[in-house]
């Protein structure tokens, strides 16, 4: 009977022990986030990211679909979780547009996590704010 009870007290200790372990999501970034971004806080478009980490570095597209943008030479820095990450997108006219996004990741613990920052390139800047779902 004791051991029937030590038996039972330690896998009740060993499943609730491992249920936080079980619950974490993985890399900061990885995920799909959705937002806002445009030249000032009157003037925001949508915007959709997607981020993976393959275990060596950040990758993504901004914007999936016909008009996407790839992500490049992304940094996570744990010191303020400071994110930044460059992208190179075409204008209208056809003119090449070096992003650059940098922010701070908030709110870690949670799932919907935020991302709030500023983007800019060669002629214009503005407010980049996205949420993870």
């Amino acid at each position: 009977m004791r051991a029937l009870r030590a038996v039972t007290a330690l896998t009740f200790a060993v499943l609730v022990l491992s249920a936080p372990v079980s619950a974490q999501e993985g890399h900061p970034v990885k995920g799909s986030w959705l937002g806002t971004w445009g030249l000032s806080a009157d003037h925001l478009n949508d915007v959709i990211v997607i981020m993976d980490w393959d275990g060596e570095k950040i990758s993504g597209i901004i914007n999936p679909g016909t008009d996407n943008i790839e992500i490049e030479n992304a940094t996570l820095n744990p010191d303020g979780w400071v994110l930044r990450f460059e992208a190179t997108g075409e204008s209208p006219s056809g003119e090449e547009l070096n992003y650059v996004v940098e922010g701070v990741l908030e709110n870690l613990a949670f799932h919907d996590r935020t991302f709030t920052g500023s983007w800019t390139h060669e002629s214009a800047e503005g407010p980049f704010e996205i949420q993870r779902q």
